[in-house]
């Protein structure tokens, strides 16, 4: 067995020893991507810097370079304009030559992708038939219309909208923006007289290797060897076999003894190198990665690979960038990989078309399922112009073991006549799906149905096929996302027929206008319809999803009084093992309010044992926390995946909220004085004073001797419920003073007590009985006086009753913004909203700063006026008032299905209004003046070393 490996080897390093000039060699025409580009001559038919010959980059989308005229897809709907109004063509002029060692060889043109229809001509010569259709690559012989040691001038036509009807009903009427160009790269390729065109590997689980091979050309008898080598460069395998004369279809097969096998948690790449040999003189050689993985339907049970159940945790991805549209870089194709497995998801679905080939080679090797989408968004290719681009599509891509499963177009967009095509080229003959909108287009024992809610979901999936939702929770605005995906999650999790499914969608589709001033449009409601911006910048859904989908799941989400260091965990891997993973902890203190700072300190941090926890099983991790951990404001909890990424992250009070508040609510020796007069009743301490209305009982302002009045005032008004105004009065209590306003109705009290130095609690109790969207107490605050608000509670990001994950326990501050999610500027996070679970929250304004406080827990508070979802009616309402202290706050809805928009009870349990059965009482605590320097001190002390270590 070594003989045979040792010779192996050294009829491979012969080969590739004596190899140079025998691979494809490449020239490219135009540049290579967004960040590389070409000038060529440029003439534009209409619109924009039209009817004159100019410049243009290539690649690019041409409306991007100031010529033609901006479409969205649905502009049919959107502006009532006739689908074909946007029959610009672009002509291209562009010289080259061909290097002398190219004499005796094949030379082609390589067009990546052109929009849409692309008429070539080289020397005056059409280089083959017009290609029609945008995201696929095609290319041409041109050995016969080349001049040799001369200049050779290549001329493209590209019409916008395409000759064939079906190929502009396929792609270009669409909900996506449509472009128009070339828009990825062009090159020459050159290859030998003889040559390899395409090979289309099966590698399996079992280590069973088989490889077709298409020859061009073979005038002689020739010999093929095949030599797979791993990612370490060892060789596994060399497959030898004879080629005879006119051989145009080889097929090699070999077995390969134990392979470390392809999946997303491993993805392990192999190299296959393809020689096309003359006896000992070897000639013609390509090469070729791939990854051993065995997919599997198992119809009425699930998707294998490998022999495990897999669930894909997936979104849709549009190719896609702002300032260059449709042409982007391998940059931008890593940062979107990179954001998608940050999110703990697994799966990427290339909608609605085949991506740029980088981004292939990198799903591969970093690991990520892929649907490599066939166009057709609710409307299919004729069988006439569909079969070559699903050859085209196919042959390109069939290598990549990222890619599980063909999607024959998308929501009706299905052809059926080509659904055996892709078969024809792809020698693993991976699955075929319809991805598709409503119920009872099952294909291959696979149900993709999109957009249904959360109870017809559970309906299919004890249905008899396996439900794959290739597109769910629409992410438009604020809405969907991480929405309402827990209860979705979990239901699929714990379903035995769930293949899993793919969020809609990943980027807010913003394009930068040329034609206004570099306005980023997202044309309305059509297309923000991402979990993260144009460019990427991520939204509160983005963490929500990373939490639920993370394969570390610790249920716990307060310590109990009972914990000793040890937490239950999940595993929701698929092949990983929670030995592989780190575990790591932190004993942190919270910083405290006017100290002008933020964050934690932590005082002491430690690694866990890793739990050996099988994938999808449970069990428990226990910390080894040193004996004083009860000392500390909180713990962190932190799994690390065995790249060394964090994947989860949750964060334990360890105090109580009163207790960590005992050190910031204080009292002095300030007297406490009352005033009254026919209108109004006012409590007054250390400079401070609130006026109370007679008439209604609302607080009417607030004054501070030490700086500017507070606009705080018209409140407690009741959110959820009625509330009539009683009576008010005043009297003492101890040292401190009490104004009590009594109310009929669902609000029974609200009793405001001022307290020695200036500190005020306000104690009130309602009633309610049934559902609310809404629940607690709203105050008036000018929000154009706000400058930045710092808290002791979940954040950075705000919540909805049905999207509570990704938030952590912290001390947050954020800068006023006006950022409405989904629209300009994308600046997250978003300052307005709900925020979860605040002890404390400090609001800096232009008046001044003030604090309020709760050692009660659940506290939700609600800043100033903004809304979710846009539409007729922006959803969900909100509470009256700027300032609102919640016990209930709205879920978010969905764009499509049923109306969820406004029933947020399709979208499961917590879309459903928070039920009440009686009273609620809360405590809150005010303070409305800046502490003295020397109270500072006296407050707020720094701990010492001793207490650190």
């Amino acid at each position: 067995m070594n003989f045979h490996r040792t010779i192996s080897a050294m009829l491979f390093m012969a080969i590739t020893a004596t190899t140079a000039g025998q691979e494809k060699e490449i020239k490219y025409l135009s540049g290579t991507d967004k960040d590389h580009t070409i000038s060529w001559d440029f003439y534009c038919t209409a619109g924009r810097k039209s009817g004159s010959w100019t410049t243009i980059q290539v690649p690019s989308c041409w409306e991007q370079q100031g010529f033609g005229a901006y479409n969205y897809g649905r502009d049919y709907k959107t502006y009532g304009r006739n689908f074909r109004f946007a029959e610009e063509k672009g002509m291209y002029r562009h010289q080259f030559t061909v290097p002398s060692a190219w004499k005796n060889k094949e030379v082609f043109i390589v067009f990546e992708g052109a929009m849409t229809d692309a008429e070539v001509k080289i020397n005056g010569q059409l280089a083959g038939a017009v290609h029609q259709g945008a995201f696929y690559r095609f290319k041409y012989n041109i050995t016969d219309k080349l001049l040799a040691g001369k200049p050779n001038k290549l001329e493209v036509t590209v019409s916008k909208m395409s000759a064939d009807e079906s190929v502009n009903n396929a792609e270009r009427l669409a909900d996506y923006w449509i472009f128009g160009g070339i828009f990825r790269p062009v090159y020459l390729e050159a290859v030998p007289k003889e040559y390899i065109d395409y090979t289309a590997i099966d590698a399996r689980a079992d280590g069973s290797f088989a490889m077709n091979i298409l020859l061009k050309n073979i005038r002689l008898s020739r010999q093929l060897t095949a030599i797979i080598k791993d990612a370490a460069g060892k060789t596994v395998a060399t497959i030898r076999q004879p080629v005879k004369a006119n051989d145009s279809l080889v097929k090699l097969t070999t077995q390969v003894n134990n392979p470390q096998l392809w999946t997303a948690e491993t993805p392990h790449l192999y190299t296959v190198q393809v020689v096309l040999g003359n006896g000992t003189q070897p000639g013609y050689q390509t090469k070729e990665r791939f990854g051993f993985r065995t997919i599997e339907i198992r119809k009425g049970d699930g998707i294998y690979l490998n022999g495990v159940q897999i669930k894909m945790k997936g979104i849709n991805r549009h190719v896609f960038w702002p300032e260059t549209g449709r042409t982007v870089s391998p940059a931008i194709d890593l940062a979107d990989i990179q954001l998608i497995k940050e999110m703990n998801m697994n799966a990427v679905r290339c909608s609605h078309y085949p991506p740029d080939k980088r981004f292939l080679e990198l799903c591969d090797s970093l690991g990520l399922y892929v649907l490599d989408e066939l166009a057709g968004w609710q409307k299919a290719y004729s069988t006439k112009a569909g079969a070559p681009l699903v050859k085209e599509m196919v042959t390109r891509d069939a290598n990549h073991p990222s890619i599980i499963f063909w999607s024959n177009g998308n929501e009706g967009g299905h052809n059926k006549e080509l659904d055996d095509d892709y078969g024809l080229y792809d020698l693993s003959n991976r699955p075929v799906t319809h991805a598709h909108h409503r119920p009872g287009n099952t294909f291959n024992g696979i149900d993709c149905n999109h957009y249904e809610d959360y109870y017809s979901s559970r309906n299919i999936l004890n249905g008899p096929d396996i439900y794959m939702p290739t597109e769910f929770l629409h992410c438009q605005d604020d809405g969907g996302g991480g929405a309402a995906l827990h209860d979705f999650w979990e239901l699929h999790w714990q379903a035995k027929k769930s293949g899993g499914g793919f969020l809609w969608a990943l980027v807010d589709e913003g394009i930068v206008r040329t034609d206004f001033n570099g306005r980023i449009d997202v044309n309305g409601v059509n297309a923000p319809d991402g979990v993260v911006g144009p460019h990427r910048e991520k939204e509160g859904s983005f963490y929500a999803i990373r939490e639920i989908f993370s394969p570390v799941k610790i249920p716990v989400t307060t310590l109990t009084a009972d914990f000793t260091g040890s937490l239950p965990v999940e595993n929701r891997y698929h092949f990983t093992n929670l030995s592989q993973c780190r575990f790591n902890w932190q004993l942190v203190n919270y910083t405290k309010p006017f100290s002008g700072q933020s964050g934690v300190t932590i005082l002491q941090k430690g690694t866990a044992n890793s739990p050996a926890i099988a994938a999808t099983q449970s069990g428990s991790l226990s910390l080894n926390l040193p004996a004083d951990w009860k000392n500390h404001d909180a713990l962190t909890v932190i799994a690390i995946d065995p790249s060394g990424k964090e994947v989860y992250r949750r964060s334990y009070n360890i105090k109580s909220n009163e207790q960590l508040l005992g050190s910031v609510i204080s009292t002095n020796t300030d007297s406490v004085n009352v005033a009254e007069t026919d209108s109004t009743l006012a409590l007054r301490s250390a400079g401070i004073t609130l006026s109370f209305s007679k008439k209604n009982g609302q607080l009417t302002g607030v004054t501070n001797a030490a700086s500017n009045n507070l606009l705080f005032r018209n409140g407690p008004v009741l959110v959820g419920g009625e509330a009539t105004f009683s009576a008010i009065k005043q009297s003492p209590s101890g040292n401190n003073r009490v104004v009590e306003i009594t109310y009929t109705g669902n609000l029974k009290y609200a009793r405001w007590t001022m307290h020695p130095g200036g500190w005020v609690s306000l104690d009130y109790e309602y009633s309610l009985q049934g559902s609310y969207a809404l629940a607690g107490i709203s105050f008036s605050y000018p929000e154009n006086f706000v400058l930045s608000a710092k808290w002791l509670g979940k954040g950075p990001y705000r919540v909805w009753k049905n999207r509570l994950q990704g938030v952590t326990n912290n001390v947050w501050e954020n800068m006023y913004n006006n950022t409405q999610t989904g629209s300009y500027p994308w600046n997250f996070p978003e300052f307005k909203g709900y925020f979860a679970d605040i002890t404390w929250m400090e609001l800096n304004t232009v008046e001044g700063k003030f604090l309020v406080a709760s050692k009660d827990t659940g506290l939700y508070v609600r800043l100033f006026n903004f809304y979710g979802l846009s539409g007729i009616q922006p959803h969900p309402a909100l509470p009256a008032g700027d300032i609102s202290f919640l016990d209930a706050i709205p879920p978010i809805g969905t764009k499509l299905a049923l109306n969820i928009s406004t029933n947020t009870t399709n979208l499961g349990p917590a879309g459903e209004f928070t039920k009440f059965n009686g009273p609620v009482k809360r405590t809150l605590w005010f303070y409305f003046g800046l502490p003295k320097p020397e109270d500072q001190r006296r407050q707020f002390t720094m701990p010492s070393v001793n207490d650190l270590f």
